[in-house]
């Protein structure tokens, strides 16, 4: 389902943890790295489709967190055609979102990664709330970075560390071990970005 300018209904969703971490996750066979995320399906509202993503990625239920906040305007990302289907090309551009911002209200071990038949994520890890500016793949970069700031006043008071957006910048490398991954957690790469558009 397009609009008239080639951009699909999505919703977006930053989940966060009592320490003000957000979650992120590796897409299933990839070094890519993102948030949950997803399309509005046909009579669905932003809202119904953000429950459902959060479900059929995350594994969490809407008893099972708090919505904090949402994004006043959809926000657009085009994607490099190289990325985009061969089916779709000449009419799609890219997605329009809306962000929600989540408190997880349960704990950490009821995330599960296989709620569905077709998982998204393998693994999934913590990681500090502007972080993910670091490690997206860059054509989704300017739309987390405005995600992100919009969404702060929720998280952050005025005034102190981390109020303000860092400037978006080049993925760094290092280790670090997975939250997430069965049977056990492993070390691999930090996120980088590599692999391309999720539905």
């Amino acid at each position: 389902m397009l609009d008239k300018d080639g951009y699909r209904p999505n919703v977006g969703i930053i989940l966060l943890n009592s320490r003000n971490e957000v979650f992120w996750g590796k897409r299933v066979k990839q070094h890519s790295w993102q948030f949950p995320q997803g399309g509005i399906k046909h009579g669905e509202s932003p809202e119904q489709a953000m429950f459902r993503e959060l479900w059929e990625e995350v594994g969490l239920r809407r008893e099972q967190v708090r919505i904090v906040g949402r994004t006043r305007e959809w926000l657009r990302y085009d994607v490099p055609e190289q990325w985009i289907r061969r089916d779709l090309r000449g009419n799609y551009r890219g997605q329009k979102q809306i962000w929600f911002l989540l408190l997880l209200t349960a704990r950490d071990c009821d995330v599960c990664l296989r709620a569905t038949a077709h998982p998204e994520f393998d693994a999934w890890r913590w990681h500090d709330y502007w972080v993910p500016l670091d490690a997206v793949i860059e054509f989704k970069r300017d739309v987390y970075q405005q995600a992100l700031l919009e969404l702060s006043r929720f998280v952050f008071k005025p005034g102190r560390p981390h109020h303000k957006a860092p400037r978006a910048r080049a993925a760094r490398r290092g280790g670090g071990a997975e939250r997430g991954s069965a049977p056990s957690c492993t070390s691999v790469p930090s996120p980088v970005p590599a692999g391309g558009e999720s539905a």
